[in-house]
């Protein structure tokens, strides 16, 4: 997983003031200046492309970079539960609209990394509109459900990455 580093995945650092109601989804979005939880242990994507990152067993987030803005989603598509990081990056604003969004590299869902919202299909050709039509004919659930979208943010004075979902 590309957010892992020496084999160890990255952490979401905890709050060590229980009385700060930061276990609670408001406290979380109130902590550190509202910025969110801390992120330890990933690195940030390169412009125009997405880093997944693992967290724990089974959480993965896919971040995208576009133009110096950090955007990021829940890491498995809900219609075939495949990696959105490995997944194409689309940000032309007369096909996709202003916010970029990720197509799922297996069904081809689109998803908005701002809002996590689903959007229409993202055709191919080729082997890969092959693979697109018998995953679609494969995956259990054949609705699209929309994706949890988060918040990163850098400071650019310690380096510290935090994230918050929207």
């Amino acid at each position: 997983m590309m957010g892992s580093r020496r084999g160890k995945a990255g952490n979401l650092k905890r709050s060590l003031d229980d009385t700060s109601g930061a276990n609670s989804a408001a406290g979380i979005k109130s902590i550190n200046q509202g910025r969110g939880q801390e992120i330890t242990g990933v690195s940030l994507p390169e412009n125009m492309k997405i880093k997944g990152w693992a967290f724990g067993e089974d959480q993965t987030i896919a971040a995208a970079n576009v133009d110096g803005k950090y955007y990021a989603l829940d890491g498995r598509c809900p219609r075939c539960a495949f990696d959105l990081f490995k997944g194409k990056l689309l940000v032309d604003k007369d096909v996709w609209g202003a916010d970029p969004v990720v197509a799922c590299p297996t069904c081809s869902t689109t998803y908005n990394f701002k809002t996590g919202k689903f959007g229409p299909e993202y055709k191919q050709t080729g082997l890969a509109g092959f693979v697109n039509t018998w995953a679609k004919t494969a995956t259990i659930n054949n609705a699209s459900q929309d994706v949890s979208a988060f918040i990163i943010t850098k400071d650019e004075q310690t380096g510290q990455v935090f994230c918050r979902e929207r």
